[in-house]
């Protein structure tokens, strides 16, 4: 049974870091659901009030980035507010519409349309502002990663 419930941890686990690239997932659920299975299945022994603290920070970490690295990356372009909401659309329902190739896409003409419709800017800018906001994507997996990374290595550092 051990294998079978290392199994499931580990694929939630995946699952979080999966949720990097496919925004509707809830990685950092995913994460604690690995964390509390643990405890379930073996024990909650390792976890102490200071890893349950330094992970709740972390989590404040992950969205604090994640919307900072998208409203970064739209306003270091030239972007408006109307383009970090077009640019948040835009990555929730592009993978939706265009499979795949949807979780560049999305936030590209989220924040091209919103820019366009909204600001009236013309499509030279509206096109940087949406390249901005994929960089702000982009970024945001990354820092995502490390950050979900370092949650993941302070479970095992206490579990192995």
């Amino acid at each position: 049974m051990e294998y079978l419930y290392w199994g499931i941890i580990i694929l939630l686990f995946t699952a979080a870091f999966a949720a990097l690239f496919i925004p509707v997932i809830p990685g950092v659920l995913a994460l604690f659901g690995g964390f509390l299975l643990y405890g379930v299945f073996f024990t909650f022994e390792p976890f102490d009030w200071m890893f349950w603290t330094v992970q709740g920070l972390f989590v404040l970490l992950l969205f604090g980035a994640d919307y900072a690295a998208n409203m970064l990356g739209v306003k270091k372009f030239g972007g408006s507010k109307a383009g970090i909401w077009g640019s948040t659309i835009g990555l929730l329902v592009g993978p939706f519409v265009i499979p795949v190739a949807g979780i560049i896409a999305g936030p590209f003409l989220g924040a091209f349309v919103a820019e366009i419709i909204i600001h009236r800017r013309g499509i030279a800018k509206a096109a940087k502002i949406g390249i901005g906001s994929v960089v702000g994507f982009i970024t945001s997996i990354l820092t995502k990663g490390v950050i979900q990374g370092a949650m993941l290595l302070y479970f095992l550092i206490l579990v192995l």
